[in-house]
């Protein structure tokens, strides 16, 4: 058997005032696993545990993203979160209160045949 990808959903998010960069990774994350259901996986008797989900944050600082709080927002299967560089940050014409904008894709494998 083999880790086959069977689910791919972007989405967006953003924190428009206070430039938090881990909000905005998490909206991008509920945002692209708000358009999926899962019903392939009850239809194929799959056990939703045994899911390997793998998502990837796009910010313009990609370290400033808690991967391990994006992680906890995943409702089924083996989490891993990476954080690379991508997104926007839109910088206000006065002051420091820039939106930041993430992107996010999450990809869902299961092991078959």
């Amino acid at each position: 058997m083999a880790l086959k990808r069977v689910i791919l959903e972007m989405g967006t998010g953003n924190d428009l005032h206070g430039g938090d960069y881990t909000k905005a990774a998490i909206r991008a994350v509920q945002d692209a696993i708000h358009h999926s259901s899962l019903s392939m996986i009850r239809s194929l008797n799959l056990d939703s545990k045994k899911m390997q989900v793998t998502v990837t944050v796009g910010t313009q600082q990609p370290d400033k993203v808690d991967t391990e709080a994006v992680k906890v927002t995943l409702p089924h299967g083996i989490v891993t979160v990476r954080s690379i560089k991508g997104g926007l940050d839109v910088p206000a014409d006065e002051g420091n209160d820039t939106a930041v904008i993430a992107t996010a894709a999450v990809e869902v494998r299961f092991d078959l045949p």
